[in-house]
């Protein structure tokens, strides 16, 4: 009987191993997946996450297959994806040994224990946004990923939204000059509040960690870690049992960048506002993608991610001029992923990235409970994740 590395990595995970075997096998590599082998995918949760976006994006990819979703709904996920097996036991789904990849699209909480189950079971894991609940938790899982080889990612789609690309394509070309304020929001009008986990008071619940792994991540893709958070998360609506409206600013020094969600917002707001020394930027509209995609239309239909909403540039004479944004394109997260088990590509959103991004969350839970500016606790990996 041949046994491989992962076998015994498997082993060494699942039962009691002995110092020797913790101190060898504990610190393997990263081992490449082969690039003629699908990827078997567990998809954990079928709720508006798991249906409305993982599943058709993981589908979309060639090199992926769908093989496992776990859901207590198995009639739903059936008449949505007949030739997947489908799992109550959300633990024995993400330890499957049928499954190469565990993609969590639970609710928050459950983040950290599912991925820390998948990745002692030797699963590369993807959570998505948030990454976990506390900093404490996604460094506790970087490390697990470190020690097992396996790839831990989270998945931060907005990265591929068509405003984010337009915007930062602008800001890289030079047209703004030197960017000293950045306002970045996503406004509705949901004056009622639902019962759902979402605005429930249980952790993990409300916008900011809905919301704001959004719109912080975006932040640090253009400008990387801030000096200081201040925020003020509140609750505006009659009945609401967590946070509903968040301003947090990040401050770069001369440069400051300001996020802002809410659910009161009748008339909406520009997705984007910029200002620098020669001039400024508009962008009305949002990606059309999460529409499209709750709509039914498959990722890569024609058309698909276009955005005929311009940004419109302003120049120091109050020349307007409007500039094409790209098309969106979220499978591109699955698309980097899969290269990236093959070993051709870096992961794309790594865990040191993912670890960062938490400490930017709690420094805006702390400030706003303590009332100032909180500098976010870092270390020197975790910066260097975003240079």
């Amino acid at each position: 009987m041949l046994f491989y590395p992962r076998d015994f990595l498997n082993l060494a995970l699942t039962a009691q191993p002995s110092p020797v075997y913790c101190l060898f096998f504990y610190c393997l590599p990263f081992i490449p997946m082969s690039s003629s082998t699908p990827v078997r995918v567990a998809l954990i949760g079928f709720g508006f996450v798991g249906e409305i976006f993982h599943a058709p994006l993981i589908r979309s990819v060639e090199g992926f297959r769908l093989t496992h979703i776990a859901s207590r709904q198995a009639a739903k996920v059936h008449a949505c994806f007949p030739d997947v097996t489908v799992l109550e036991d959300y633990k024995a789904a993400v330890s499957h040994p049928d499954v190469d990849l565990v993609v969590l699209a639970t609710p928050n909480s459950s983040h950290a224990p599912l991925a820390e189950a998948a990745l002692r079971a030797g699963k590369h894991v993807v959570v998505d946004k948030p990454f976990t609940l506390t900093l404490t938790e996604a460094r506790h899982l970087s490390r697990l990923a470190d020690s097992t080889g396996q790839l831990l990612s989270v998945f931060q789609n907005r990265r591929w939204d068509s405003d984010f690309l337009g915007v930062r394509n602008i800001i890289e070309s030079g047209t703004l000059g030197d960017v000293v304020v950045y306002e970045s929001r996503i406004e509705r009008f949901r004056p009622e509040v639902r019962q759902r986990w979402r605005e429930s008071s249980e952790p993990g619940s409300g916008l900011w960690y809905d919301l704001g792994p959004h719109l912080a991540d975006q932040a640090l893709c253009l400008f990387g870690i801030p000096h200081r958070v201040t925020a003020h998360l509140l609750k505006q609506r009659q009945g609401a049992q967590t946070d509903d409206w968040f301003h947090v600013v990040l401050d770069y020094g001369r440069t400051q960048a300001i996020l802002q969600a809410g659910m009161l917002s009748a008339g909406g707001a520009p997705r984007f506002l910029l200002q620098g020394s020669r001039g400024s930027i508009l962008k009305q509209g949002a990606d059309r993608q999460e529409d499209a995609l709750r709509q039914g239309t498959q990722p890569g239909a024609p058309g698909w991610g276009i955005d005929p909403d311009p940004a419109v540039f302003f120049d120091g004479d109050g020349t307007s001029t409007a500039i094409p944004v790209p098309a969106g394109d979220h499978a591109q997260y699955y698309r980097l992923l899969l290269r990236a088990l093959r070993g051709e590509a870096e992961n794309p959103v790594s865990p040191a990235q993912g670890c960062a991004l938490m400490s930017i969350i709690e420094a805006a839970q702390h400030s706003a409970y303590e009332g100032m500016s909180v500098v976010p606790d870092l270390t020197d990996r975790e910066r260097a994740a975003w240079r």
